[in-house]
């Protein structure tokens, strides 16, 4: 068996969400949500890092083509993200809170059938610079 290495394919995308949860008041969702609340939405910069470990190709040298790894973020997941209001234009997020660590999810979800099984993901989402999750966690 080769040795596994890590391969990390940094993207960004600008989405608008609403955390809430249509279970609870208003008030409740302000409260537990506060500004992530605002009923016309808010926005963030997203920065979006996946990582691909897997044993190194002995003929092509990659663990995979970064350009087919780039390709697939961009047709499944920016083309999808992009500029786009999470709640309203997502199909994942009809009934789906779109908070970081959701979006995480869904990100590995689209993803993880387009990869080799030999190949593992793992997804970091940031929100803002200092807020930002991975999944799966190890």
């Amino acid at each position: 068996m080769g040795e596994k290495v890590s391969v990390f394919r940094e993207e960004h995308f600008n989405a608008a969400h609403r955390l809430n949860n249509a279970k609870w008041t208003e008030s409740e969702n302000q409260r537990i949500f506060g500004k992530c609340n605002l009923p016309n939405y808010h926005g963030h910069n997203y920065e979006l890092i996946v990582k691909v470990t897997g044993e190194i190709d002995p003929e092509t040298g990659y663990v995979i083509d970064m350009k087919l790894l780039s390709d697939l973020i961009r047709d499944n997941i920016l083309n999808k993200f992009d500029h786009k209001n999470l709640n309203l234009d997502v199909p994942e997020f009809k009934e789906l809170n779109p908070s970081a660590e959701n979006i995480a999810v869904v990100i590995y979800n689209l993803l993880r059938p387009l990869l080799s099984e030999h190949l593992s993901l793992q997804i970091r989402l940031y929100e803002t610079p200092r807020n930002f999750v991975e999944f799966p966690a190890v």
